[in-house]
């Protein structure tokens, strides 16, 4: 019992690893993970899904080769989604209230409950109805719905690889 009520708390806790900038209607569906294998460790609070890993919730999906939750004393869950090799982990959930999808990849991705802030490392890319983000690391808070873009530390300033990129597309005013 004391098993299963802890894989039902990873689960859970692997949910809050979305970040909230998204579909507020996917917290109250059931969430559904996918792997080839599953390792917990209940004396450290630690729950390792691999291989093929695919997290569903409502319109929120996250994939990777390895998803990582842990829980801290106070019940706050840290996810971290990563991808084996050149891969990259993903993210897509609807945005809250329009049709549109918040789109992300990185090699890792990193989700504390705690501070409701998403971070993506290395290659990492946001899209957002046309618009697009890119850099070395990119973090979103979800409280404020801000995003913070750094290009990769100790690179040479005007190096082309490790320039932070946007791209924003025009908005129309409503057909005026």
């Amino acid at each position: 019992m004391k098993r299963l009520l802890s894989t039902t708390l990873c689960i859970l806790a692997a949910s809050l690893a979305a970040p909230a900038w998204a579909e507020k209607a996917d917290r109250d569906q059931p969430v559904n993970i996918e792997a080839d294998s599953l390792t917990v460790d209940d004396r450290n609070k630690v729950h390792v899904f691999e291989g093929g890993v695919i997290l569903t919730q409502g319109t929120l999906v996250i994939r990777g080769d390895k998803l990582v939750v842990t829980q801290d004393a106070a019940g706050f869950q840290n996810g971290v989604a990563t991808a084996a090799g050149k891969g990259l982990a993903t993210f897509r959930q609807r945005r809250d209230g329009t049709n549109e999808y918040v789109e992300g990849e990185a090699e890792r991705i990193e989700y504390d409950s705690r501070s409701e802030k998403a971070k993506l490392f290395n290659r990492a890319k946001v899209t957002s109805g046309g618009d697009q983000v890119t850099g070395h690391y990119i973090e979103y808070d979800a409280i404020t719905e801000n995003y913070l873009a750094t290009n990769a530390p100790g690179s040479k300033p005007g190096s082309a690889p490790s320039r932070v990129r946007a791209v924003i597309q025009p908005k129309s005013d409503g057909g005026q």
